[in-house]
């Protein structure tokens, strides 16, 4: 006989622990299971800038103090064009800020709250499909780490399991949804230095674009632009900085040995459904956009408030209006981080093929922000984060 819940989240990432974080606060129940292990949930490094919003959900919650703690307050970035490089004031323009706040440092403290509370929280257990997700009891079909077979029912199953979610097939079937592909890659690093710049760097150069960021004080984390089937062997350390240090004149970067390697892909995607029935999907199991806004995980974020205030009403309540509407509600926000990621992209990377028009129009462009105060304040409100549309209560 399968085994019995209210919510069964498939996912422990940010979106799949915090929504059960919420959902224990009106005193609803949950499973929550993910292929990974503990540690390797809690050890894979990503990136992690949270808007201010974000920050609030977790520190008025109790999910995380460490953001304060250990996050570092940004309140802007630079734009680098030109040879120049031009400040947005955050503070200054929109009275808001972000915080540099590795993702992977987010899930150990949502998994730390979560097992302190007595969650439900099971690793190594993989989802193969959903069933009977037309229906009030839909259930989930999986197997734990030893092979064994694990069946759960739920009032409601959420999808909070990535891009390549299992539950996504059960929500839109053969519909799929939106999709871009870019024609370009970063190429990432990580290495051990200091920082070399107090906030990030967004740079556009005559030979691409390049990200100069932060992990730790340590840690470093940088990107520049590459081709999608870049070899992420394909230079020596010492061709990694000369390309780095070229696509940032004006900025000397703190050099030091490079540990880690990756090429990052360029996508958009938005499923043409987040709901079937009792079938929820949240996350990146529902759209993913291009890094340069640093929309990805603040996205998620937005999808479990709102979804957090429907399941409330549903099963506490009986009142499914708000599951009803989530779907268009949460797409409001997900086509305006679409649009503002599409942006940055195309402000700040060089395109292939592009014309000498097309390059001086890209100043151009560039230009108009930074001399604007109303340019500087709509690029300042998206990347620190719109406000929450609806909202928890005790939650600003």
């Amino acid at each position: 006989m399968p085994e019995r819940t209210r919510v069964v989240v498939i996912g422990a990432g940010p979106a799949g622990l915090l929504l059960s974080h919420l959902l224990d606060r009106f005193g609803i129940e949950s499973i929550v299971i993910d292929s990974r292990t503990r540690e390797q949930i809690e050890t894979t490094i990503r990136a992690g800038i949270l808007e201010q919003g974000t920050v609030e959900i977790l520190t008025d919650t109790r999910a995380s103090d460490r953001v304060l703690t250990v996050g570092q307050k940004h309140e802007g970035i630079e734009l680098r064009f030109a040879g120049e490089g031009h400040r947005i004031d955050f503070a200054d323009t929109v009275g808001r800020a972000v915080w540099l706040y590795p993702q992977h440092e987010v899930l150990k403290d949502l998994v730390a709250a979560r097992l302190a509370a007595g969650q439900d929280l099971r690793f190594g257990v993989t989802a193969e499909r959903v069933e009977d997700a037309g229906t009030s009891r839909p259930r989930i079909v999986a197997k734990d780490a030893e092979g064994n077979p694990v069946e759960i029912e739920a009032d409601v199953v959420v999808g909070a399991d990535g891009s390549r979610s299992v539950v996504r097939e059960a929500v839109t079937g053969t519909y799929g949804g939106y999709f871009r592909e870019y024609p370009f890659a970063w190429f990432g690093i990580l290495c051990e230095a200091p920082p070399s710049s107090p906030e990030l760097i967004y740079s556009n150069s005559p030979d691409g674009f390049a990200l100069i960021s932060q992990r730790s004080p340590g840690v470093q984390r940088m990107y520049f632009q590459c081709a999608p089937d870049t070899d992420t062997e394909a230079y020596t350390e010492e061709q990694l900085w000369e390309i780095l240090q070229a696509r940032v004149p004006g900025t000397t970067l703190n050099e030091g040995h490079i540990f880690q390697r990756d090429v990052l892909r360029f996508r958009s995607f938005v499923a043409h459904e987040m709901r079937r029935g009792r079938v929820v999907l949240v996350g990146d199991a529902a759209h993913t956009v291009p890094p340069t806004g640093a929309k990805g995980m603040n996205l998620a974020v937005a999808d479990v408030v709102l979804l957090t205030e429907a399941l409330r009403a549903l099963l506490l309540d009986h009142d499914e209006t708000l599951l009803d509407a989530y779907p268009e509600i949460a797409r409001r926000r997900i086509w305006k981080a679409q649009h503002f990621s599409w942006w940055m992209t195309n402000m700040l990377h060089l395109q292939p093929g592009a014309s000498d028009f097309d390059r001086m129009r890209q100043i151009g462009e560039l230009r108009t922000i930074v001399e604007s105060h109303a340019g500087r304040a709509y690029l300042a409100e998206a990347y620190t984060g719109w406000q929450f549309e609806g909202g928890l209560p005790g939650v600003k």
